[in-house]
């Protein structure tokens, strides 16, 4: 992963962990993401940024008994984001409108998995 010092000064560590939602009332914070990415004044990711540094867009799913997953934040010609992590799109976690989502501290983020819609909580936003 890039240094600190490589990335852009847009760039931001945040992390997501799983909101309440029926399974989990109390939501759980052994389960989210941790994204590296570059993001707008107003805390939305900065396509144009994105277009030039995408080989530094990480992000990495976590979850209690499970393997960390390590992948790249992409996104596809119509222009929906998602988290790419093995070639070809059977693993590939869409993200529901992730494009106009603001990645403030306390919002909510909401991304498929499992063919399932998820909830996720923006937990903290910082630089790398």
């Amino acid at each position: 992963m890039a240094s600190a010092s490589e990335l852009s000064p847009g760039f931001r560590h945040v992390r997501l962990l799983l909101a309440r939602e029926r399974d989990n009332p109390a939501g759980n914070r052994d389960e989210g993401y941790d994204l590296l990415v570059p993001l707008a004044a107003d805390g939305r990711i900065d396509a144009a940024e994105w277009k030039t540094q995408q080989a530094r867009c990480r992000v990495r799913r976590f979850g209690a008994g499970e393997n960390d997953r390590i992948g790249r934040l992409r996104r596809k010609p119509g222009g929906q984001w998602y988290f790419d992590y093995e070639d070809g799109e059977r693993d590939d976690e869409i993200g529901f409108r992730l494009g106009e989502e603001r990645f403030v501290t306390g919002e909510y983020v909401s991304l498929g998995r499992q063919g399932r819609m998820h909830t996720y909580q923006v937990a903290r936003v910082e630089k790398p």
